[in-house]
């Protein structure tokens, strides 16, 4: 067996929680495979709302295994409450959840970090979620993070050793050093995650798939945030393609199967960072409204502009994608034109190439297409798609080289649409 792995194009909340809670019952297994609590997985049915930030999003199925892998960083008081309000939703969470030992744990010293490096950025700040995620992959890449494992093995001694490190580093830069309300919650924290099922998760996955059963890979974030080939440095402290499903899930290469790429049938923005296509107008707010372009952990505006092909098509080549899910294509029911971006003038230059820096002398060349005025939240199969978003699919299916097999036309998991091929 080979494992399928679902991923965003673009620069995260393209949707991926809905989708993965869609395609969960064709599979066994479903491991998140990097990323943190910044990442919200927002998911909608049975007129009830739910947001994931640590937990897979195939844990509201039945019968399926959900797994924390090792390339994810866990902070002990948000998986609690997170896991706690799922179980009061009626969930058997410790039956169905498995949380690999090799997670890197977030320290309460590491919120304060993030956010004392946040403050030394001044105008230059990245637009961090302030949850400690750079400064525990810091820790990790620079060989002086906690994990989880080893709460078996000397456990306060090493907390202790990693805290005091860091209140010298905090102390020396001039910042608050008090954890002591966020500590007595971090440990009561760790006991509660004690109780779970703590794998050897790169083993336990090989297993399944030596056994034949199916596996979905789900990533956090979107590709252009990945730490080496996003919008750097404006980007987030892991690898978001697809190759981190094989570091943080211990996936060989020759594992991977389909590649689910999953965008928005326009483009958002959190934070800081270049964004070709983004909108100042009324146009932008207009799309910010209808889409609810609110971040499902900050409540952040979404920054919001047209489709970039040009960087679609760059994350497509760089995750190897071989099926695309195209979300929230109802945002656009009511605009008499569509536009998409299909290449940039850099400096003057016309290219379809992602550049090395869009920061400066990008500029989006558009294509104008006509828009379809027509509510869709309501249609059930493709044969009810007005022609001029058939068009649009076309010409996108076209320009970006890769087939829409799925198609969202609303929040509810029921408002999505698999498209004949």
């Amino acid at each position: 067996m080979k494992v399928d792995v679902l991923l965003g194009l673009q620069w995260g909340d393209e949707g991926k929680g809905k989708v993965v809670d869609v395609l969960t019952p064709r599979y066994d297994v479903v491991a998140r495979f990097q990323g943190g609590p910044n990442a919200g997985h927002t998911l909608e049915f049975n007129n009830q709302k739910y947001v994931l930030r640590s937990i897979p999003s195939g844990i509201f199925q039945e019968g399926q295994t959900n797994i924390i892998g090792n390339g994810v960083v866990l902070d002990p008081i948000l998986f609690a409450a997170e896991a706690r309000d799922l179980e009061k939703s009626g969930i058997d969470i410790k039956k169905v959840l498995k949380i690999s030992k090799k997670v890197h744990l977030i320290l309460p010293t590491h919120r304060l970090l993030d956010a004392a490096y946040e403050t030394l950025k001044g105008s230059a700040k990245i637009g961090t979620t302030g949850k400690g995620i750079g400064p525990t992959y810091t820790d990790k890449i620079s060989r002086d993070g906690l994990r989880l494992g080893e709460v078996f093995h000397n456990f306060a001694e090493k907390y202790e050793a990693a805290k005091q490190r860091h209140i010298k580093l905090l102390a020396a830069l001039g910042f608050d050093t008090d954890v002591a309300e966020l500590e007595k919650q971090w440990f009561e924290g760790i006991e509660y995650i004690k109780t779970f099922q703590l794998i050897d998760s790169e083993h336990v996955i090989n297993g399944y798939l030596r056994d034949g059963k199916s596996v979905l890979c789900e990533g956090a974030q979107g590709s252009l945030l990945d730490v080496d080939f996003g919008s750097y440095p404006f980007v987030t402290s892991s690898n978001t393609v697809c190759a981190g499903a094989c570091s943080g899930l211990g996936v060989a290469p020759n594992k991977i199967g389909e590649v689910y790429g999953i965008f928005k049938a326009y483009c958002t923005r959190v934070g800081s960072g270049p964004f070709p296509t983004e909108l100042h107008d009324e146009t932008g707010a207009k799309i910010r409204a209808i889409g609810h372009e609110f971040g499902a952990v900050t409540g952040r505006e979404r920054r919001c502009g047209w489709i970039d092909l040009v960087a679609l098509r760059y994350t497509i080549m760089l995750n190897g994608v071989t099926q695309l899910i195209m979300m929230k294509s109802d945002v656009l029911d009511d605009f008499a034109t569509i536009k998409a971006c299909d290449s940039y003038l850099v400096n003057g230059v016309e290219t379809r190439d992602f550049p090395y820096s869009i920061d400066e002398g990008v500029e989006p060349v558009y294509t104008e297409l006509k828009g379809w005025n027509t509510d869709m939240t309501k249609m059930q199969s493709e044969d009810q798609f007005p022609q001029e978003f058939k068009d649009y699919i076309a010409f996108l299916e076209d320009k970006l080289g890769v087939p829409i097999t799925i198609v969202s036309v609303g929040p509810d998991r029921t408002q999505t649409i698999e498209r004949k091929h």
